[in-house]
């Protein structure tokens, strides 16, 4: 029996196939129990260091980050795009996806090491051996770590991506206490465990993956291979898009380290933390979207898959907007977890909260550009939320530090998602209701400003409540469907007991 938004959102849409049902909560509990011990680990963390210290760990995802954007090329995406092709030879495409990543890195890498003792000084304020050894094996493993999962999500196995999301986490978090011991209060105990917690997950996906291979030898294959001219003209114009959402995780960082401090960067660090824990619902969501959209478009009716995509589109809306504005009224209990020195993070994460919601419904909206292989205009939307986010840290980061850069991030994802759906409904006309989307956005905003800006936290309070009760009106239709999953789940339930009085 499956209940709350979960059971819902597949009730509707897929209750005829309950494989699809299951398959979706396979990836939803290893998500769940990572969001779970997530408020174990960011406050282990915050606790353990202070925030100059953890302002640091900052700078160490931006830089890893930034390389593997390049390394990767966008051959993530072509793998996606041709996994469900019929008869593709889904070895050699793995093979021709990764191979041009691991060579783009090793150059990068090289000229990393040139550099080192430069970079890290800008970075950390620090180098040394070790520092220069965690950035490089991070972004290998990470490499890897992209192409193995997504062979895994491809696969559609939601067990096995559960139990290795929950054994990394697990793994973060015994290293981290472990590193702790040893080095003190030290950004680097971070950038350890997050090194050897993603190598050993990451190591067991390639054995796995070597035993299947040689399991499987000699059984037939796929027979169509694509050319690597092919996937790297498809996965090239994905680079862009990656910069843009490198950009947009780390420009603010890279605003606050230029025109405040480690401290303010310590702050608005553990506040994107507490972000990233909100983008495990999204993680969840597209680890399952990306293949089941995919495969309904290759394989189903044009007006059902559009149909489908609009009743997705309102759910995941509706619930986007309660979960950002509940953030927005809990934030001072959240950041009671981070410790003393972190309180003012409760002032960042309002804007912060715009920016996981906006992208879990642009992965939905976008989807007709990926379809109709118009990628240009992925990078159109890309190049105009780049443009706002770097205006928006020049301009605001030196005024209003942490919450300056919060209210870009925010804003440009909203911009990101509202230039790349316009494009994508040109191209691929769904009907999604925009009108309700933009209503629904202003209130998203009024909410934010209220938490950061207002001392009283009355006022922020009375402006949430006002907004929840409007969108509860505008959203009254997906109201009624959820009135109507309960009464049939009553009805369901009623007959169970009915039979099992009979017998």
């Amino acid at each position: 029996m499956l209940y709350g938004p979960v059971g819902f959102l597949y009730w509707v849409f897929m209750k005829k196939k309950k494989s699809a049902v299951s398959g979706f909560l396979t990836y939803f509990y290893g998500n769940f129990i990572v969001l779970l011990l997530g408020f174990v680990q960011t406050p282990l963390a915050t606790r353990l260091m202070s925030t100059n210290e953890y302002g640091r760990t900052g700078m160490f995802e931006t830089a890893v980050s930034c390389i593997y954007i390049f390394a990767i090329l966008g051959m993530d995406q072509a793998f996606i795009r041709y996994y469900y092709r019929k008869d593709a030879d889904r070895q050699s495409l793995l093979r021709q996806c990764l191979l041009p990543s691991l060579g783009i890195v090793s150059f990068l890498i090289c000229i990393y090491l040139i550099f080192a003792p430069q970079v890290n000084h800008y970075l950390f304020e620090r180098s040394g051996p070790d520092i220069t050894a965690l950035v490089i094996l991070y972004t290998v493993i990470s490499v890897f770590e992209r192409f193995l999962f997504l062979d895994v999500r491809m696969e559609q196995n939601g067990k096995l991506y559960s139990n290795i999301n929950i054994t990394q986490k697990v793994l973060n978090i015994l290293l981290i206490v472990v590193a702790f011991r040893f080095l003190g209060n030290d950004f680097r105990v971070v950038l350890y465990a997050m090194t050897l917690s993603w190598g050993s997950t990451t190591l067991f996906l390639a054995i796995r993956y070597y035993l299947r291979q040689k399991r499987d030898k000699g059984r037939q294959r796929g027979t169509v291979r694509f050319s690597q001219r092919e996937l790297m003209r498809y996965g090239f114009p994905f680079i862009l898009i990656l910069l843009m959402e490198w950009l947009l995780s780390s420009c603010d960082r890279v605003a606050l380290r230029t025109w405040a401090n480690y401290e303010e960067l310590g702050i608005y660090s553990a506040a994107m933390k507490i972000m990233v824990l909100l983008i495990t619902f999204k993680n969840t969501f597209l680890a399952y979207w990306s293949p089941v959209a995919m495969e309904k478009y290759e394989n189903e009716e044009e007006e059902s898959t559009k149909a489908f995509f609009r009743k997705a589109y309102n759910l995941i809306r509706f619930f986007c907007s309660g979960l950002a504005i509940g953030l927005i009224l809990f934030r001072k209990v959240v950041v009671l977890l981070l410790g003393q020195s972190y309180r003012g993070a409760d002032r960042v994460i309002p804007f912060l909260t715009l920016m996981p919601i906006y992208a879990m419904m642009f992965e939905i909206t976008v989807q007709g550009i990926k379809f109709q292989k118009k990628n240009m205009y992925l990078n159109l939307a890309s190049v105009l939320a780049i443009v706002s986010n770097v205006a928006g840290n020049a301009l605001l980061v030196p005024i209003f530090g942490g919450i300056g850069a919060a209210m870009t991030t925010g804003l440009s994802y909203l911009i990101y998602f509202a230039v790349g759906s316009f494009f994508s409904e040109r191209v691929y006309r769904v009907g999604y209701d925009y009108l309700r989307t933009g209503l629904e956005a202003a209130l998203l905003i009024g909410c934010a400003a209220s938490g950061a800006f207002m001392e009283n936290y009355l006022v922020s309070l009375a402006v949430c409540l006002i907004s929840t009760v409007l969108i509860c009106i505008l959203e009254r239709d997906s109201i009624g469907l959820i009135f109507d999953y309960l009464k049939n789940l009553r009805h369901r339930k009623a007959g169970k007991q009915e039979q099992s009085g009979e017998m």
